[in-house]
C-alpha cells in the first residue's frame, strides 16, 4: 500500500471502470467506446495493452482478430500501420498513446496482456506523460512489477498472485500479513466471486481496506449486483455497463 494518496485516485469513491469503455453499437476498446463511456458519466476507462510487431502498444483484449473481424491475424504479427488499417466497422484498434491524448482528463486502468506489451505501454505513458492518470495491472506480478518500477509513482493493482496470498492470509485471520503482502500496491481488483468460492464479501472489503487497498469488483453488469457490492463498501465497479454503474451511483449516493 501506499503511504499518501496518489493523483489516481483523489476522485471521490465509488468509481465507474467502463470495460472495455461501452460498447453501446460500436466496437469494444475503441475510441467511439471510450467516448460513449465517458459520455455516460464514467472517469475511469478500463483496458487491455497488447503491442505490434513494430512495439507500439495498443488496446485490444485478444491476442488476434478472430472475434472481432473474423481474421485469425495476431496483433503480435502486425505493424502498427497494418493494425491502424484493420476496418472494425468503421472503426479501429487504437493505439495507447491515442487514446491518452484523445481523452485527457480521463483516467486509464490498463491491463498489461503479455510480456511484450510492458515497454510498449511504458515508452506509451511516458510519452503522453500520463502517470498520474494510469493504474497498471495484470495477471501477472512480473509484468506488472515491470511497469511499476519503470514508472515510479504510478497506481497499480494487485496481480493474480499477491492477490490469491492477501485473501488466503485474511481469511486465516491475519491482516498484518494481508497488509505486508499488498505492500506496494494500491488496490485488489477481484471478481466476485471464483471457481464457486466466493472472493468479494463484507467482511473481505473490510479486511482489505485494513490493508490500506481499495477494492474494485469486475465484471458487474446487473443494477441489483452493483447495489449490494456497493452497501458492502466495494470502492469501484468494473462493467460493461457503465451508463447503469453510473445510475446506480448517483441513485445509492454512497461514499467512502
Amino acid at each position: 500500500m501506499s503511504d499518501a494518496p496518489l493523483p489516481y485516485f483523489s476522485p471521490p469513491t465509488p468509481r465507474v471502470f467502463a470495460h472495455r469503455g461501452l460498447a453501446s453499437g460500436v466496437p469494444e476498446n475503441t475510441l467511439a467506446a471510450f467516448s460513449h463511456a465517458l459520455n455516460a458519466g464514467a472517469g475511469y476507462l478500463e483496458s487491455d495493452v497488447r503491442a505490434t510487431r513494430d512495439g507500439v502498444a495498443v488496446l485490444a483484449h485478444d491476442a488476434d482478430l478472430r472475434r472481432l473481424t473474423g481474421r485469425t491475424d495476431r496483433i503480435s504479427d502486425l505493424t502498427a500501420a497494418e493494425l491502424a488499417d484493420t476496418d472494425l466497422g468503421g472503426h479501429r484498434v487504437p493505439t495507447l498513446h491515442e487514446a491518452l491524448a484523445a481523452f485527457p482528463a480521463a483516467r486509464f486502468n490498463l491491463d498489461l496482456k503479455a510480456a511484450d506489451a510492458v515497454d510498449a505501454a511504458i515508452a506509451a505513458i511516458r510519452e503522453a506523460d500520463a502517470v498520474d492518470r494510469v493504474l497498471v495491472s495484470s495477471f501477472d506480478e512480473q509484468r506488472r512489477a515491470g511497469a511499476v518500477r519503470a514508472l515510479p509513482g504510478i497506481a497499480t493493482s494487485a496481480s493474480s498472485r499477491i492477490a490469491t496470498r492477501a485473501l488466503a492470509a485474511l481469511r486465516a485471520g491475519l491482516p498484518r500479513t494481508a497488509a505486508r503482502v499488498l505492500n506496494g500496491v494500491h488496490a485488489v481488483q477481484v471478481p466476485e466471486t471464483a471457481r464457486g468460492v466466493r472472493v468479494v464479501s463484507p467482511r473481505t472489503v473490510a479486511g482489505f481496506h485494513s490493508a490500506g487497498v481499495e477494492v474494485h469488483v469486475w465484471t458487474v453488469n446487473a443494477a441489483s449486483a452493483m447495489r449490494r457490492l456497493l452497501e458492502w463498501g466495494v470502492d469501484g465497479i468494473v462493467t460493461d455497463r457503465a451508463d447503469v454503474a453510473v445510475s446506480v451511483v448517483r441513485g445509492t449516493n454512497l461514499s467512502h
